[in-house]
């Protein structure tokens, strides 16, 4: 049996399965690259691996992971040559990381007239006199080149670490 072709619903499915594919190339990207992080815990805390994915996994957010690396990093008497890397790789991490949450702390909606996807974000914003809910922001093809564009700098930024990782010896 032949489907009808209809421009438009066929518009938006093609740009709805694009969009769900690069979210979920974003969410492996970070997933994999953040659990890096283990390596530099275990390496810092001078622990190994199953001790450091303890410390991880109780840690239930990036932001935290990201500060507890950051802190250790910083500790006193930690050689710069140790923390400095690791600080350029976590102000890295921080910053990619806002794409990531705009894309998986929202819900998902259709332009009716264009059928480009829109991202509503599940958050409310407080004003001095008021509160405003769920921005709203047009999923556009300069959009997604921005998703792409981060998947590609999450795959720079875990060579990175890794090669950052044995450069400094920690657990593997």
């Amino acid at each position: 049996m032949r489907r009808a072709i209809c421009p438009l619903t066929d518009n938006f499915e093609s740009r709805f399965d694009r969009l769900i594919l690069m979210v979920g190339r974003l969410n492996y990207m970070w997933t994999n690259t953040e659990s890096l992080l283990i390596h530099l815990i275990a390496g810092l805390t001078e622990t190994d691996k199953d001790v450091a994915v303890i410390i991880f996994l109780t840690l239930n957010t990036s932001r935290a992971r990201i500060d507890l690396v950051e802190r250790l990093a910083k500790m006193e008497g930690r050689p710069e040559e140790i923390r400095d890397p690791i600080l350029d790789q976590t102000r890295r991490l921080g910053k990619l990381s806002g794409i990531r949450n705009r894309y998986n702390h929202c819900i998902y909606s259709f332009d009716p007239d264009s059928g480009n996807p829109k991202t509503i974000l599940m958050r409310i914003a407080d004003r001095k006199t008021d509160i405003k809910l769920g921005r709203q922001d047009m999923v556009d093809e300069d959009a997604m080149k921005e998703i792409e564009n981060v998947v590609e700098q999450l795959s720079e930024a875990n060579r990175d670490i890794w090669k950052l990782i044995s450069q400094l010896g920690f657990p593997t």
